[in-house]
């Protein structure tokens, strides 16, 4: 703190300036106003006061010895800002900007220690302490600036931020609540004031020991040893890019030669003992459970192997995170890939590919026209007309796919395998729950693998068994590692390294020691200088850096999806022909990816789904933006390209911020999945759209859309939860109000008869008939006929429900003669 008398610095806990004894002011918190030294209220705001403790005696006794994570935000160019504004306008941007960094900081479970000046100090880890201090810290401050992307009054604000982690002494000085004024003790707090002064605009520099504990959670770039002023040894920084996901959920990437299993013999004896029992007619469920990387894959293409020479049938369904809402995503895209089904072909040529599969798989007809009908194919005369309802045509559909594979499993016993079911959509499961119900009576071994968050619901049938596959040993994963080498000696200091990162997961200690002899290509000399990657998304971002061709290939690719074709590739892209094909062979040869040549085109696929997240998750937002915008904008001008999945369309707008398209897909794929009684996804469907049609500017356009999804959202679950479901009736009413500031008689009169219905199911008869009266007025002013005997009909329900029968009958009768 300076004193005002003369000017000299004191220690920030100092009442009473060392230099002339004079006592020192206070500065407010909330607005840097300076206050006499033993004022209790701002004179400028009001705020509560911060004071200096009396008794430095009391401060240390109430100190501590811990560790955290400080974060410095500081405000840059405020001296300019302040020559451009009025003291008023000033204060007014001042006050906004704290409060939007004060909110994110509370929200990640930070501490506002103090202001200075334009800066704002937190702790991350006091009061009270937990193990993700620097994570939360760092995710603080990538919302930080997010924050301030929105400008205030019209000013582009930004921030540069520093965050150092370390053992310091804090303990709580005079006030309370949130006029507390907290100090931190320790080179730590000093540490992240330097690293907050080298950063640029809307950057996030941490130092080495944030780095450690954050691990490869987030994105960062290395800025090497830093001479900071005073500290008398270099200390090395980082920048924070963006976030990005944790090492442990990144996939297995395969190389050419298929590595021995290890370690899994246990395992590998029980699948191949539950393949026997179901042979002679036992049917039985292996639940296989484990992190990403632990090998659950790996373990069934061994089982698979072993069973290459016995007579035996095999289908393998792949559930995906970009489809959790689109219904029988992985059994539509079995079907697709089993009948060759391409995109340029017309409706009978697919047609008659589906055809040519179920029929040698001896399905009915009217199996053909139900599957055919789940694909989108029209069946043709010659098949029966599926009059169903959306529920009952479902059923139908599930009982005809669960004979498919009943049919295959009674002439040879069939493996069945259900990959990522973390990710499975609502409808595919209650699919393979039938499926799980009639294991008993078939010759059927089912493995259903996922990860450890996902719950299954079958573990206490008789014929299941939960597998949970562990990570290995130190002496396993060496092995592993060796085994992968072949040829090749690395030192054993580097091996060591290799094992102890890679944490017994079989993905990282494959791609770690592939990693190694790719970057060295058998120099031996340069090993001892090698950094080896610390996570996975590490490793693939210096791989994909060694393969400059491949790597923007790659990302397209990955913002396409998991399966991509090369023609949408070559549209979206941007790259010329040659370094095209260039870049794809590279990526097939690296391992990333695999090749599949259809007859009208390639289709490429990453060979794991954690593959093509964590090529993704390397884009910059906004390179990922203009990518998915360029998808939409490809898919629009060519239905060829098959990307004319609402569901997937409507993600892909909202990646690319084009709100308005992806509230429009959503609900067509709400509309999409509600005609297949797939009630789960069409909720999820609508309430995305209305999500990002909240978003859109007010107007008619909006209004109009968001009526529309609301409705839309009020229907399905009335009809899955009943007329008188409060969530359908709120759905209407909100309804009801937007459609009130549209000039649209006939969508208002939708949104009334709608939730006149729900009025009159929860006996609201009153407000049922105020319903039916205001449609008549409606039907009136609009002179629309279609709109008075929506009337009539509310209305006529009304007296029934009193006991009123002639009057209804009346109402009833002049809607009908109406009609």
């Amino acid at each position: 703190m300076q004193c005002l008398a003369c000017g000299e610095s004191s220690h920030e806990r100092a009442r009473f300036c060392t230099a002339c004894g004079t006592p020192l002011p206070v500065q407010c918190a909330a607005c840097q106003g300076v206050n006499p030294h033993d004022a209790r209220f701002c004179a400028r705001c009001g705020a509560h006061l911060v004071v200096a403790a009396e008794n430095p005696a009391t401060a240390a006794s109430e100190a501590e010895r811990r560790q955290l994570s400080v974060m410095l935000c500081d405000l840059v160019g405020s001296t300019p800002l302040s020559g451009r504004l009025d003291p008023e306008e000033l204060a007014e941007v001042t006050r906004i900007y704290q409060s939007r960094i004060a909110a994110v900081i509370a929200e990640f479970g930070g501490y506002i220690a103090r202001y200075v000046g334009d800066g704002i100090l937190s702790y991350f880890g006091w009061p009270e302490g937990e193990e993700v201090n620097a994570e939360r810290a760092v995710r603080a401050s990538l919302a930080a600036v997010s924050a301030l992307a929105v400008p205030i009054r019209g000013e582009k604000l930004q921030v540069h931020i520093g965050i150092a982690t370390g053992t310091v002494v804090v303990g709580e000085l005079i006030g309370s609540g949130d006029a507390r004024h907290q100090t931190a003790v320790g080179e730590t707090p000093n540490l992240a004031a330097r690293l907050q002064e080298i950063a640029e605009p809307d950057c996030i520099v941490i130092d080495d020991a944030t780095r450690r504990q954050i691990g490869g959670l987030f994105t960062c770039r290395d800025l090497g040893q830093l001479a900071l002023r005073g500290f008398r040894l270099p200390a090395r920084a980082w920048r924070v890019i963006e976030e990005r996901t944790v090492a442990d959920r990144f996939a297995a990437l395969r190389a050419h030669r298929l590595v021995p299993l290890v370690d899994r013999e246990e395992e590998l004896a029980l699948l191949l003992h539950r393949w026997r029992q179901a042979k002679a007619g036992n049917g039985q469920l292996v639940l296989l459970a484990g992190e990403p990387g632990i090998g659950k894959s790996r373990l069934v293409v061994e089982l698979r192997a072993r069973l290459a020479g016995e007579p035996h049938a095999s289908l393998r369904y792949f559930c995906s995170p970009h489809h959790q809402a689109s219904p029988l995503y992985p059994v539509i895209a079995r079907l697709e890939h089993e009948a060759r089904l391409a995109h340029r072909d017309t409706p009978d040529d697919k047609l008659r590919k589906l055809e040519s599969v179920l029929v040698a798989a001896r399905a009915s007809a009217e199996d053909i026209a139900l599957i055919a009908d789940l694909l989108g194919i029209p069946a043709g005369e010659a098949y029966p007309k599926l009059n169903l309802s959306p529920q009952g045509k479902k059923q139908r559909t599930f009982e005809a796919l669960v004979r498919q594979v009943a049919a295959l499993a009674r002439r040879r016993p069939l493996l069945l395998q259900v990959e990522d079911v973390h990710w499975i959509d609502p409808s595919s499961l209650e699919l393979l729950d039938r499926m799980v119900g009639l294991l008993s009576d078939l010759p059927v071994l089912l493995i259903v693998s996922f990860r450890p968050e996902f719950a299954p619901s079958w573990v206490e049938h008789g014929y299941a068994t939960l597998v949970t596959l562990s990570r290995l040993g130190r002496r396993d994963a060496e092995q592993l590692a060796a085994e992968v080498m072949l040829t090749h000696v690395l030192p054993s200091a580097l091996l060591d390294r290799i094992v102890t990162q890679s944490d017994g997961v079989p993905l990282f200690i494959e791609e770690l020691t592939k990693s190694v002899m790719e970057t060295v290509a058998g120099d031996a000399q340069s090993l001892p200088s090698l950094a080896v990657p610390q996570s996975l998304q590490a490793l693939l971002t210096a791989r994909l850096d060694r393969l400059p061709a491949a790597k923007r290939v790659a990302q397209v690719g990955a913002a396409i999806g998991r399966e991509f074709s090369q023609s949408l590739l070559a549209v979206v892209a941007h790259i010329p022909e040659e370094q095209l094909a260039d870049g794809l062979d590279k990526l097939v040869v690296s391992g990333l990816a695999s090749r599949r040549r259809e007859v009208t085109d390639t289709i490429y696929t990453f060979k794991h789904a954690l593959v093509q997240e964590a090529i993704y998750d390397s884009l910059l937002r906004r390179r990922r933006a203009e990518i998915h915008a360029r998808i939409v904008a490809a898919a629009e001008s060519d239905v060829s390209l098959g990307m004319t999945e609402p569901g997937l369309l409507g993600h892909h707008c909202a990646q690319a911020g084009l709100l308005a398209k992806a509230a429009v897909y959503y609900r067509i794929a709400g509309g999409r999945s509600a005609e297949r009684a797939a009630v789960a996804e069409t909720r999820t469907y609508l309430e995305r759209g209305l999500q990002f049609a909240g978003n859109l500017p007010d107007g008619p356009d909006r209004h109009r859309l968001e009526a529309e999804l609301l409705i839309a959202l009020g229907r399905i679950l009335m009809a899955t939860k009943g007329p008188n479901n409060p969530e359908a009736g709120a759905a209407f009413r909100r309804a009801v109000n937007v459609c009130r500031k549209l000039d649209s008689p006939e969508m208002l009169a939708r949104a009334l008869y709608s939730l006149a219905i729900t009025a009159e199911t929860r006996a609201e008869l009153n407000v049922a008939q105020a319903i039916g009266e205001e449609l008549q007025v409606l039907a009136a002013e609009s002179d629309d006929a279609g709109i008075a005997i929506a009337a009539l009909v509310r209305l006529g329900c009304v007296e029934y429900y009193r006991g009123h029968f002639v009057a209804a009958h009346n109402h009833h009768k002049e809607a009908l003669a109406l009609w």
